[in-house]
């Protein structure tokens, strides 16, 4: 939480300067290409993996390492300096205002990444100054005035999140944070953004870590009250060892840290507990020597990092056989050698520049193709994970640019034209059967997309995007929504159906979810709720059963409700916060009730009971983000206990626990680890309650 506050508020800003300035040559293309690419070959740099495409003074754009687009607007002396964009990776607007010296300066608005109004006002130094911050739904969080005010920030079930002084365009004073439930997680001071003394709280209360002056040891949580960050604080920030975790309580990440950054050795775990990365850190950046693994725990590369980029070593395919050795720019391969399972040289490139193939983890091809500054550049061909052809065709930076053709998994067409930055822009689109099944003109046109060979949307384009009038198709060839589209995106008038053809949903879009007025129904076509939806939520109004009566409603997506599976079946009821299921509830399936107790966000939390289909209690316990974590207790058909103990991620995990047979007789007693007994001491029990066997686990298995 601590972290999270932090970094809400400040800003830092890295320029890494690699190279001091790198020549891009690109692959000569028709000169109507290159206009519609808008790329200006004079004045192409890169700086820490940015392509900037500027004058000196003048219009500017700047590009990440993969070619999209992050800054639009004016330069001055080779900053930003005037008026200006942001974007996020997925092209949603970030920021939008004014520059100088290449920091946000003067009036501006910042976004969050589903299109939200995050901030207005006035920015000083990179810094809110003076404005309005604003919560996902437009509602008014806190006034910043001349850089001092009172901030506040909320959790989407409404909640106080944390409140706190705001001075000079940081954290400033006293502050106090929230668990997502209201409990009290920190209370204390802040100086100059960082936490410098207070205490820190368990969700039941009991002080977790005090700090003096910036120092102590210091555990963070997650909004849900899951441990997030334990380890050393020094001047208010992360100092000396630490560990971080994963929501779902496995060990994300442990080693050192420098003023709240990743410093020297450490290693990262992917979230099934499975090593991901081990080696050297700069600057929270992978810097030095490393190793990355798969989520199965196969090693992947081994060799140097810089800024958190491949600079040089080895690649492997999943049995461990070299794939790759050389050198890396910006992580993509640069002078080196390919190899196959057999250990034949199949490419080598210098430069950035040759003939390459690419392979999936289990060999087979992935694609093949001229390489130039480290990517695709020139003819090339894509396989799936079959290694049947999917592409063939010009690609431009490492996109499909110019004339390509697309084919289904059986062999047969499915575009013939041109592309522009991976986008379909002028051809002819192919159904199953060979028929012509659209038409595009310079992205725009009336066209159909298929998957695996059925028919996936058809509809009108603009600018190579879904815009206008189109239908959704199911697997099935059902049809799933018919609607208006913007920018690729559901956002208008449309409607939604049931696997069947039935009608689920009539309503509005906007930015690919509900918001605004709609109407959803059951299977039968009665109508189950009516009103307002806030972001896929439904918001304000009725809910009604399957006889039409009021069953529950909603007010700014509070209330108490009862909702029905799409047959008519009552499915829950129960407390609704925000749009979701918040407090207490029930839920049921076809026989009866399936589960009764807490809930927070939608997902079961805290204390409950689940029952099987014939009502007999099967678990008693706590729960954590829907899965069972904490004590808890297990019961066979009988009634009878069979397990009591501890639970992890919905597992038998870590800790003491007890297993029983059906006529409810001790077997066993020891600590679990990973849902085994598994490392530790422990008891086995024979039918007579007499000690079969008593020692130590290891890895699952009694220790002779």
């Amino acid at each position: 939480m601590l972290n999270n506050i932090k970094s809400n508020f400040i800003v830092k800003v890295i320029f890494i300067h690699l190279y001091d300035r790198i020549q891009l040559k690109l692959i000569k293309y028709n000169k109507i290409l290159q206009n519609k690419i808008n790329i200006k070959l004079y004045n192409y740099k890169i700086f820490s993996g940015r392509y900037i495409e500027y004058e000196k003074d003048g219009n500017s754009k700047e590009y990440n390492y993969r070619g999209e687009l992050e800054y639009e607007g004016e330069y001055l002396n080779g900053e930003r300096n005037g008026k200006g964009k942001e974007y996020y990776k997925n092209g949603e607007l970030k920021f939008e205002g004014e520059y100088l010296n290449g920091e946000r300066n003067g009036k501006g608005k910042e976004y969050d990444y589903d299109g939200n109004l995050k901030f207005e006002g006035i920015y000083l130094k990179g810094k809110e100054w003076s404005g309005k911050g604003y919560n996902e739904n437009n509602e008014i969080e806190f006034e910043l005035n001349n850089g001092k005010g009172i901030l506040k920030r909320y959790y989407d079930n409404g909640q106080l999140e944390f409140e706190g002084e705001y001075l000079n365009g940081e954290l400033n004073g006293k502050i106090k944070a929230y668990y997502y439930n209201g409990t009290l997680e920190f209370e204390g001071e802040y100086l100059n953004g960082n936490c410098w003394n207070g205490k820190g709280y368990y969700i039941n209360n009991k002080i977790s870590y005090e700090l003096k002056n910036g120092k102590g040891l210091v555990k963070e949580y997650y909004y849900k009250s899951q441990l997030l960050f334990e380890g050393q604080y020094l001047n208010g920030d992360r100092n000396g060892k630490g560990k971080e975790y994963h929501e779902n309580g496995i060990l994300k990440f442990e080693g050192e840290y420098l003023n709240g950054e990743k410093n020297r050795k450490g290693k990262e775990y992917h979230n099934n507990g499975k090593l991901k990365f081990e080696g050297d850190y700069l600057n929270d950046k992978r810097n030095g020597k490393g190793k990355e693994y798969d989520y199965d725990g196969n090693l992947l590369f081994e060799g140097q990092y810089l800024y958190n980029f491949k600079r040089k070593g080895k690649e492997y395919y999943s049995n461990g056989k070299l794939k790759y050795e050389g050198e890396y720019l910006f992580d993509n391969k640069y002078n080196g050698k390919g190899y196959d399972q057999n250990g034949n040289i199949i490419f080598e490139l210098i430069n950035g520049n040759g003939k390459i193939k690419e392979y999936f983890g289990d060999g087979k091809i992935k694609f093949e193709g001229q390489y130039s500054n480290g990517k695709a550049n020139g003819k090339g061909k894509e396989y799936d994970y079959d290694g049947k052809l999917e592409y063939e065709g010009e690609y431009l930076n490492g996109k499909r640019n110019g004339e390509g053709k697309e084919y289904y998994r059986n062999g047969q067409l499915i575009f013939e034209g041109e592309y522009l930055n991976d986008k379909r822009w002028n051809g002819k689109v192919f159904d199953i059967n060979n028929n012509i099944a659209g038409i595009l003109n310079n992205g725009n046109g009336k066209g159909k997309e298929y998957y695996f060979g059925e028919l996936e949307f058809e509809g009108e384009y603009l600018n190579g995007e879904r815009n206008g009038l189109g239908k959704e198709y199911n697997y099935s060839g059902e049809l799933k929504f018919e609607g208006e589209y913007l920018n690729g995106k559901r956002h208008g008038k449309g409607k939604e159906y049931y696997y069947d053809g039935k009608l689920m949903l009539e309503g509005e879009y906007l930015n690919g979810k509900r918001n605004g007025e709609g109407k959803e129904y059951n299977r039968n076509g009665q109508l189950i709720f009516e009103g307002e939806y806030l972001n896929d939520k439904r918001w304000n109004g009725k809910m009604f059963d399957k006889n039409n009566n009021i069953v529950g409603i909603l007010n700014n997506g509070n209330g108490k409700i009862k909702e029905y599976n799409e047959d008519g079946k009552l499915e829950f009821e129960g407390e609704y916060l925000n749009g979701k299921r918040n407090g207490l509830g029930k839920e049921y399936n076809y026989s009866g009730e399936k589960f009764e107790g807490e809930y927070l966000n939608g997902k079961r939390h805290g204390k409950g009971k689940e029952y099987n289909y014939n009502g007999e209690l099967e678990f008693e316990g706590e729960y954590l983000n829907g899965k069972r974590h904490g004590k808890g207790k297990e019961y066979n058909y009988n009634g009878e206990l069979e397990f009591k103990g501890e639970y992890l991620n919905g597992q038998r995990w870590n800790g003491k626990g007890k297993e029983y047979n059906y006529n409810g007789e001790l077997i066993f007693e020891g600590e679990y680890l990973n849902g085994q007994r598994w490392n530790g001491k422990g008891k086995e029990y024979n039918y007579d309650g007499e000690i079969e066997f008593e020692g130590e686990y290891l890895n699952g298995k009694k220790i002779d």
